[in-house]
């Protein structure tokens, strides 16, 4: 039947027969009608579709019209269920990991050219460059100001503080053990995240994740002899600063674009690290080559732009716990790349960390958070 009333357009009401079928044009419910609403599409509502329920009996879901702002329901008046945004935003942030995992061999070769300060500089002052280029092209409003502390933690976590810390300890460490040591992130961004946001993970979520932080560690223990260095020091600063980027930006994902939460915190930053590129490359050597090149693009394009901008809308998509857990794989790809890429010899204990690590994201993934 067709329902006006002076605050709505017309939209179609389901209406079933008392043998459980969906009335047809010929079928009527009281003295009304069952039809079609006039001009209804595939494009702007989505045909009705009609589900099984219990005991064989059928239920029709109609769509409201084009700009009702009612929700789907079923024939029995309860909401019809959402789409799941669930794998598609597990792409967009296991996409963000791929990415991040050939930051540190990126990094790497980036140092056979400048020096920590200039790189750190200018692949924040090169990725700023190309944001602004995005938000200019998009006309991209500048944010509420409510938001502009939100992304000075981001910008100082993520564009500045773990590069910068990563990229020191770098200096001293090699690229498979930086990788081991950072996959303590996940965990770390998980607790800053039940801190900031007021949300508590399961039990099963924290005893999963936790035991993959285990693993983590204890590879890194393992590979280090015991000892703690300079580098390490400089890994497990880069732990905190960047959790805290990390939340703070999957809290803003959910209150803009993803690109937008890097793009301006990148912009922020753009005044210092241009200053920061200019100050760095007087002081400090610079001998280009192919691998250094490479390796300054990867790290300021891919990785700091693409690699953020993905990640921020996976986590804004599956939640900041689950979307975190993914990273416990990155140290194990970054491992790949370090032998593939900068002929680094694998560690035998890595196979049986990997193993582990893809049981507690397994875990989580399934957890309730």
């Amino acid at each position: 039947m067709r329902a006006k009333n002076s605050a709505t357009a017309s939209r179609t009401i389901a209406v079933t027969t008392t043998d459980g079928r969906p009335a047809g044009r010929g079928a009527t419910a009281g003295n009304a009608t069952a039809q079609p609403t006039d001009g209804m599409t595939a494009a702007a509502d989505g045909p009705p579709v009609s589900t099984a329920g219990a005991g064989g009996a059928r239920s029709t879901v109609v769509a409201g019209s084009a700009g009702s702002g009612a929700a789907p329901r079923t024939s029995g008046g309860a909401p019809a269920a959402p789409a799941d945004p669930l794998p598609r935003g597990t792409l967009l942030a296991a996409l963000g990991v791929v990415a991040f995992s050939l930051t540190f061999p990126s990094t790497a070769w980036g140092l056979e050219s400048f020096g920590p300060w200039s790189l750190v500089a200018v692949r924040s002052t090169l990725a700023a460059l190309v944001a602004g280029a995005f938000l200019l092209a998009g006309r991209v409003p500048l944010p509420d100001r409510r938001h502009w502390a939100g992304l000075a933690v981001v910008a100082g976590g993520v564009v500045v503080g773990f590069p910068l810390l990563t990229t020191l300890a770098l200096q001293t460490s090699t690229t498979s053990h930086a990788a081991v040591v950072v996959g303590l992130l996940p965990l770390t961004t998980a607790a800053f995240a039940a801190l900031r946001t007021g949300r508590r993970p399961s039990r099963t979520f924290w005893c999963a994740a936790v035991s993959g932080a285990v693993v983590v560690l204890a590879f890194t223990v393992q590979q280090s002899g015991g000892a703690v260095s300079r580098g390490d020091l400089y890994l497990f600063g880069a732990l905190l600063v960047c959790a805290a980027g990390y939340t703070e930006g999957g809290r803003l994902a959910r209150l803009m674009p993803g690109w937008h939460v890097i793009g301006w915190a990148l912009i922020l930053c753009l005044p210092l690290m241009a200053v920061g590129s200019a100050v760095a490359l007087s002081l400090e050597p610079v001998h280009l080559n192919a691998h250094g090149v490479l390796g300054l693009a990867w790290v300021a394009v891919g990785s700091t732009f693409f690699g953020l901008y993905v990640w921020y809308r996976g986590m804004a998509s599956i939640g900041i716990p689950r979307a975190s857990q993914l990273q416990l794989a990155q140290p194990l790809l970054t491992l790949v790349w370090s032998v593939a890429l900068l002929g680094e010899t694998l560690p035998l204990a890595a196979p049986l960390a990997a193993v582990a690590v893809l049981v507690c994201i397994a875990v989580t993934q399934r957890s309730g958070s």
